[in-house]
């Protein structure tokens, strides 16, 4: 089969420097790109390093995390690798949240959701989860702001997650009492 604009040599050697032309500027425009966004976020908490930044605002919280009514032990090492840590991360397994940066920051739950998906190897799946049914505690009190509600050195949360797929009527037993 000839292709569209290749039978011709004439054709096949402008069609050729078109495609060269078009591939040469979609690179550039991507890399062009990337850059741009890295200097946009160069000052962003949420994305930089802070390895080598001197921290005046540091807080800690506590989260425990249930999906589907089962208690998930949050991973140790959400947001540190080996050459950076992120201003929001975890040292142990024991639902520890650190937050740290230059001042104050608006820091909020879901900030640390998104960290865990994004700087940790098992991210929290929280696209497959259900908003409208799952909830999110501070001190014992269910927040209005859901994954928004703000992160408060010392306080506690407890986030109740519920799949798309979870199917409530297998809480219940529907046999007959014995």
């Amino acid at each position: 089969m000839i292709w569209p604009g290749m039978g011709d040599p004439a054709k096949r050697k402008k069609t050729l420097k078109f495609l060269a032309l078009t591939a040469t500027i979609g690179i550039s425009v991507g890399v062009v790109s990337i850059f741009v966004q890295q200097w946009f976020h160069m000052d962003d908490p949420l994305r930089v390093c802070i390895n080598n930044v001197e921290m005046n605002y540091k807080i800690t919280a506590t989260l425990e995390l249930y999906v589907d009514k089962e208690k998930i032990m949050i991973p140790s090492n959400i947001g540190n690798n080996e050459n950076c840590r992120h201003s929001l991360y975890t040292l142990s397994n024991d639902g520890i949240i650190h937050a740290e940066w230059k001042e104050k920051y608006p820091f909020e739950i879901g900030h640390f959701l998104w960290a865990w998906t994004t700087f940790h190897e098992n991210g929290f799946p929280i696209r497959d989860m259900d908003q409208e049914k799952s909830k999110i505690y501070v001190n014992g009190q269910e927040s209005k702001d859901f994954v928004h509600a703000s992160l408060v050195d010392g306080y506690h949360y407890r986030a109740e997650f519920f799949t798309k797929t979870y199917d409530k009527s297998t809480e219940h037993d529907f046999a007959p009492p014995k």
